[in-house]
């Protein structure tokens, strides 16, 4: 996001605009908890994780009364658009605040689920899945060196981008996401026949949003089907959503925060930027809300990889 941010900051100020950040986001706007912005306000912020604007949910931006404070809050300052990264919550709020004040609100999509539509990559997703692939990388030294089975649960309550993604890239026997049944009886046979041709050790991927229950519960169902088997659980937890974002972050959230100013000199609003085919898009933020991007479960069908 922070590559964003610095993108958006400088290219209003080269097109001689007034640049205003506002921190905790909704929460902040409703609070008038605003800061003037300059070139060198997002000096060496492109390597930092997260955002130096901070992110707060709200609750009172919901209400008819928090949006109204914080659209008084932006006529006091002076603020006539704006830009709103984020994912499904941010987007709703800004589609109904656009409606209500007609305050013209470019979308930039930043969640590391990957899971808005309209654009290929959402902000975040490439340096979560770097990070679970680190992650995968480094366990599986163990699982080799002590011939066992290790569950490695990744971020994904309701879509599994990133589980699919690392556990390609992780060379996983196994993934298991939201948008598939878990079968855990199929599931054993596949280990088991793995471990028939000689393989001592296995990585099986599994986001939290799973049927099965989640890595722990996978777990404790193969030990029930496999009870020789070395079985151990690692929950990566929030250690996708940190650390030093890729290169590819940078340089999308680069182009994303030039486009989403760049769209609103030319008068665009209610709309999200995107990236599709390495070419900037545009849509409007209820289709990013309201339509199903779906995952694409035939990534590995040439591997030998159980998708559940």
């Amino acid at each position: 996001m922070n590559a964003c941010v610095r993108a958006a900051v400088r290219t209003g100020l080269n097109n001689g605009l007034q640049i205003s950040g506002i921190w905790r986001g909704y929460e902040g706007m409703i609070d008038g908890d605003f800061m003037d912005m300059n070139s060198r306000s997002v000096s060496n912020i492109i390597q930092r994780g997260g955002t130096i604007l901070k992110s707060a949910r709200s609750k009172v931006f919901k209400t008819p009364e928090g949006r109204q404070k914080a659209f008084d809050q932006l006529q006091k300052r002076g603020i006539d658009a704006l830009v709103a990264i984020g994912g499904d919550g941010t987007f709703t709020g800004a589609t109904v605040f656009q409606e209500e004040f007609n305050v013209p609100i470019v979308g930039v999509p930043g969640t590391i689920d990957n899971d808005l539509y309209g654009t290929d990559f959402t902000l975040g997703f490439d340096t979560a899945v770097s990070n679970v692939v680190d992650a995968i990388d480094k366990i599986r030294d163990t699982a080799a060196s002590h011939d066992r089975v290790f569950f490695i649960e990744v971020m994904g309550r309701d879509t599994g981008f990133i589980g699919l993604a690392a556990g390609i890239a992780g060379g996983a026997e196994a993934i298991l996401l939201p948008e598939t049944p878990t079968d855990i009886q199929r599931l054993a046979d596949e280990l088991a026949k793995g471990a028939k041709k000689g393989k001592t050790s296995s990585i099986v991927i599994v986001a939290e949003g799973d049927d099965g229950g989640g890595a722990f519960e996978v777990a404790k169902g193969i030990r029930g089907l496999l009870p020789d088997y070395d079985t151990r659980v690692s929950v990566l937890g929030h250690t996708q959503r940190g650390g030093t974002p890729t290169w590819n972050d940078r340089v999308l959230g680069t182009r994303l925060g030039t486009g989403a100013v760049n769209a609103l000199l030319a008068g665009h609003s209610g709309t999200m930027v995107g990236l599709i085919g390495n070419q900037l898009t545009s849509i409007p933020l209820k289709a990013a809300i309201d339509q199903k991007k779906e995952l694409n479960l035939r990534m590995a069908e040439h591997l030998e990889c159980l998708i559940l």
